[in-house]
């Protein structure tokens, strides 16, 4: 009782006026958006941000000098350019100088554990030097899942609470995995709070930390409005209709290919459009040799909307596995704010729209659960998803965060630090 008195008690609390870092395993310029970044833009409304690009390391710096997903980075580091750059109001993104050492292929996780402190100490005086010329005070940190990298940075940076944000589960894909199985629920206890975009990765976390919350996931809704869009993009308006789309990544650690090389193959009555970079998988599969299927790339975000309003159907076609059974698919909330009848695989997240999605495995149930969403589609149905998506904003699951971070730590409203501004 006490509990629910607190909780309703930081309700409508808002974090002001305070200073936050941010880490994670995504970058600023990230071509595909990130649910960190959103969330910072959303930080900075009220607060100064500091987000932290990821600091490179020797394979990385060795190998990448021709990837465009790493070229800004390398040029601030060539022409020595300022590493600290104002990119919106209140905030500020830095591409660290430090090098790391390439770690993670060591079977030992002790010998890991040594080499990995060494490129948090690394990273650490980058994130102190940026801190400095901020005059940030009395800051939080934000970790974006970075289990390796910023490990150590609670201890290193004495924030005045650390929180830390899940929002897939890692631990199924092997490259974490092998020493992220130990590292990770350490970071989870250590941290002031856990949040998650997702029931059950907060639960995964609340046996190692009991201030382990659901904090829900936003939707850039206003992006996603079917009124807005003027124009179609000519490579998917000359596809003719019935269009079955699926925008996002086409990975094979995701996406079940089988299921969908057998559904395209049984109904060449519709057209199949993928939307997306491929991994070697998707790229050697069957798919390609299909008169229906069409794979039109990577699209910058701003673009996704005007191809969205094309779609008859939109389908989230995943595998079931340690990685997605927990993640909250954030493309339901783009179909969905577009009105869009959807068909996807039910996973533990994807029930909460189990009242706005049709339910799919195999070929043949996708091929039932379009038709039905073809058949039944009206505007009265399209104006309900839309609400729905509606209601999952930045502005809301940031409000459960601060609701949580005042929950662990009341204080963090009452001392007030001033905005600065800095040259």
């Amino acid at each position: 009782m006490a509990y629910c008195y607190i909780f309703n008690h930081y309700k409508n609390k808002m974090v002001r006026n305070r200073d936050i870092i941010i880490v994670g395993l995504q970058p600023w310029d990230n071509a595909i958006g990130s649910n960190c970044k959103n969330i910072a833009i959303e930080f900075a409304k009220h607060n100064r941000v500091l987000y932290v690009n990821h600091p490179l390391d020797r394979i990385t710096v060795l190998k990448s000098s021709s990837n465009p997903q790493y070229q800004k980075h390398l040029d601030i580091l060539k022409n020595k350019k300022d590493n600290l750059l104002a990119v919106d109001k209140n905030i500020w993104t830095l591409y660290p100088k430090n090098i790391l050492e390439s770690a993670n292929w060591i079977p030992s996780t002790l010998v890991f554990r040594k080499i990995n402190k060494i490129n948090n100490r690394r990273f650490a005086n980058d994130i102190q030097k940026a801190i400095d010329r901020l005059n940030f005070k009395d800051y939080i940190l934000f970790n974006d899942s970075d289990m390796f990298r910023s490990f150590h940075l609670k201890e290193m940076l004495q924030p005045v609470q650390s929180i830390y944000y899940t929002r897939d589960n890692l631990m199924g894909v092997p490259y974490w995995h092998k020493h992220g199985k130990f590292l990770e629920p350490e970071l989870f206890a250590k941290s002031d709070l856990v949040v998650a975009n997702s029931t059950y990765l907060a639960d995964l976390a609340r046996p190692f930390n009991k201030h382990s919350y659901y904090i829900g996931q936003g939707c850039e809704t206003d992006e996603f409005d079917k009124d807005k869009i003027k124009q179609i993009q000519a490579d998917i308006a000359s596809i003719p209709s019935q269009v079955i789309d699926y925008i996002g990544a086409l990975f094979d650690l995701r996406l079940d290919v089988k299921m969908l090389e057998a559904l395209a193959t049984g109904n060449s009555q519709w057209n199949f459009v993928f939307i997306g970079p491929e991994d070697e998988i998707f790229k050697s599969s069957s798919l390609h040799q299909l008169s229906n299927v069409y794979f039109l790339g990577l699209k910058e975000a701003k673009e996704l909307p005007a191809y969205l309003f094309r779609f008859d159907v939109a389908i989230n076609p995943q595998k079931i596995n340690e990685v997605t059974i927990g993640n909250y698919p954030r493309k339901i909330d783009e179909y969905l704010a577009m009105g869009k009848a959807v068909v996807a695989t039910e996973t533990a997240a994807m029930s909460f729209f189990k009242n706005y999605v049709y339910f799919a495995s195999t070929a043949e149930e996708y091929r039932q659960q379009i038709e039905k969403a073809l058949l039944e589609n009206t505007s009265d149905k399209e104006m309900q998803r839309i609400s729905f998506a509606r209601s999952h904003t930045w502005e809301n699951s940031v409000a459960e965060i601060y609701k949580v971070m005042l929950l662990v730590k009341p204080q963090l409203q009452l001392d007030e630090v001033p905005v600065l501004k800095t040259n």
